[in-house]
């Protein structure tokens, strides 16, 4: 069954390519986040991470990703240039994933760090299409609570499998899949679509 979702992930990039506002009200932006494939794996990871690490980051985490993400939206509206923000997204994809994979064998800090850093690149999407969006201050307000409602299933994702017996090799395994689907992104980013 894992084998198979993950095949059919594989097969479908174009999720991974949500990145236009297509709406401009709350539900639009509620929606946002949970439609982009990168989005969504960076979001659930970074839940899930922050339960691995445990304690105050369990907060702390998800609360660095959304702060982050906010001043990467602030500069995207300005019109502010952030270098690379496709690659940094998918970028997040993979070291999320890698994290998640070393379960919990990471610092703190750099917990704090890779979720800060990567939510500047996934705010800065999504605040440069502001402009086009009709209700921008909805739409944001949705997008953000989309964000928050992703961490807090990763959190509740990562807090269940550690009760369970083998939790932590299963989200060991689904970090690698993370990654895996992170290297598949990036592979379809950097290819020109004419040699595929």
């Amino acid at each position: 069954m894992l084998r198979t979702a993950i095949v059919c992930l594989l097969w479908l990039p174009g999720l991974a390519e949500a990145h236009a506002a297509g709406g401009s009200g709350f539900t639009s932006g509620l929606l946002h986040p949970i439609l982009g494939l990168d989005h969504l794996l960076a979001m659930v990871s970074v839940g899930i991470l922050s339960a691995q690490l445990g304690g105050r980051a369990i907060w702390l985490v998800p609360a660095a990703f959304v702060s982050c993400m906010i001043l990467g939206g602030v500069l995207g509206i300005l019109g502010i240039y952030w270098p690379f923000v496709e690659l940094g997204i998918t970028l997040s994809v993979i070291l999320l994933g890698i994290a998640l994979a070393a379960h919990g064998h990471i610092p703190v800090a750099v917990g704090l760090g890779l979720a800060g850093f990567f939510g500047i690149f996934h705010g800065h999407a999504h605040g440069t299409e502001m402009p086009e969006v009709a209700e921008p201050v909805w739409f944001t307000l949705g997008f953000v609570t989309g964000t928050v409602a992703m961490h807090l299933t990763g959190v509740a994702i990562g807090l269940t499998a550690e009760r369970l017996p083998s939790g932590d090799r299963w989200l060991r395994y689904l970090g690698a899949g993370v990654a895996g689907i992170g290297v598949h992104i990036l592979y379809e980013l950097l290819m020109p679509m004419e040699m595929l």
